[in-house]
This record gives C-alpha cells, structure tokens and sequence, in this order.
C-alpha cells in the first residue's frame, strides 16, 4: 500500500502574517492545503492570496461563531457547541462555506476550529453542510478510530499533527512523519508569521508558528520524504 500525504494548514484567514506564512509554507515547503476562515480578520487578505497562488488547495475552516472577532479557547467552543442543535450548527456551517463560494473559491474540503467536530453532533453538522454545498471530502474527527465517512463522502485513512501543535520543530516533524502508516494521512499545521494582529488574538500559537514555518520548508524534510517514497498530494488531486 502507498503512503500519501496531505498537508494542511489551519486558520487562513486568521491574521495577514498566518496567510502570508501559509502561503510561504506552500511555495518553499510541503503545505499542499489550507482551510479558510470565512469570518477572519484578514479574510480578504487571504481571498486575494488564493487567486495569486492557484496551487494552493482551499477548503474551509468551520467555527462556532459567526462575527469577524476570535471567541476565546475551546472551552468557549465546547460549550456553545453543547448549547447549539444540529440544525442551528448546519444552517451556521453552511453560511460559512457559502460566505467562501461567494468570492469565486469552489472549496475542496472541510474542517473545523477546535476540532469541534470531535461532537457527534457537530460532525453531522459538517456533514450535512459539505454535502449541501457538494464538497465530499471532511476531517476525520479525533478520537473516534472506527469513524467512516456516509455514502458519497470522503476522509483520510489517517490524521496526524494534533501532537504537534504549537511544538512542531524539524526534529519532531521529522520523526512523525517516519511513524506515518500506509494510505492517506492528512497532517495538520499551524505555520504563520508572527505579527502584532496575532499577538493581540487570544490563539495560544502564536512564536510557534514561524517555528512551524521553519520545519515546513526545511530542506532535510523534504530529502525524508523523498527518501520514504511518500506522495505529497491535496484534496483536489486525489482520484
């Protein structure tokens, strides 16, 4: 069996200095993917960036909120979450992805912020959303193995980076992506520059991500995945 990887940054759209670091991690590194917050701070910032860079592969980063300020941590997100039915988090879900179509992006896939789709009902929220909008491919939620996509939808074999959020160095990327087990793995990242807008949000990553940057594009990553044999590939890509 082969081994193929996706690699996909979160939170575009979050700050100027989180888009502009994504989009370097794509053209000097191996991010191949991204996911768009359609209710960031500098969303138009990374619409523009998207149609500048059409290799870049963008989905949408679905969030619990609907405003262009960041709440505060998960804990905020887990309990509006519990508090929301499954219609009220579709119809939420389904705006964002629309917000996303209406600028001239045809997403390719969805996630959400906080891993909230970790929730049954959340998941079927994602899920009924993304099939609205014709969009097949979704994050596999933590913590449930055995988890299948319906008819009709996709997800990796596999998802990895959660270990490493806000501590990827070379030397840890490096041995996660040796540990990689055959099929498709979407790895989650967090890089970006780290500017003043993202010094001011309440994200706890903030330094860590031109640390993520660095081990992104870093050369001896890429002679690893060579060397493995490993396909790096993205969402629009796959048959």
């Amino acid at each position: 069996m082969s081994f193929r990887l996706i690699v996909n940054a979160d939170d575009f759209g979050l700050t100027r200095g989180v888009n502009a670091g994504i989009v370097d991690a794509h053209l000097r590194g191996i991010v191949t993917a991204t996911t768009l917050m359609a209710h960031g701070a500098a969303f138009d910032h990374a619409v523009e960036l998207s149609r500048a860079h059409p290799s870049l592969d963008v989905g949408v980063h679905l969030v619990l909120w609907d405003e262009a300020a960041l709440p505060q941590r998960l804990p905020w997100f887990v309990m509006r979450a519990m508090k929301m039915s499954t219609a009220e988090i579709t119809r939420l879900f389904s705006e964002q992805i629309a917000h996303v179509k209406s600028v001239g992006i045809a997403p390719s896939h969805v996630d959400t912020h906080k891993h909230t789709h970790t929730l049954p009902h959340v998941t079927r929220a994602m899920l009924a959303a993304a099939r609205a909008h014709g969009i097949a491919w979704v994050r596999r939620p933590l913590f449930r193995p055995g988890w299948r996509p319906p008819n009709g939808m996709r997800a990796t074999d596999h998802f990895a980076g959660l270990d490493l959020t806000g501590k990827m160095t070379r030397t840890s990327l490096a041995d996660r992506l040796t540990r990689l087990r055959p099929g498709l793995t979407e790895l989650m990242c967090h890089p970006g520059f780290n500017d003043a807008d993202l010094g001011a949000s309440p994200t706890r990553l903030t330094a860590s991500r031109s640390a993520e940057i660095d081990a992104l594009t870093a050369p001896e990553i890429r002679e690893l995945l060579a060397s493995k044999g490993l396909s790096v590939v993205n969402y629009r890509n796959i048959s």
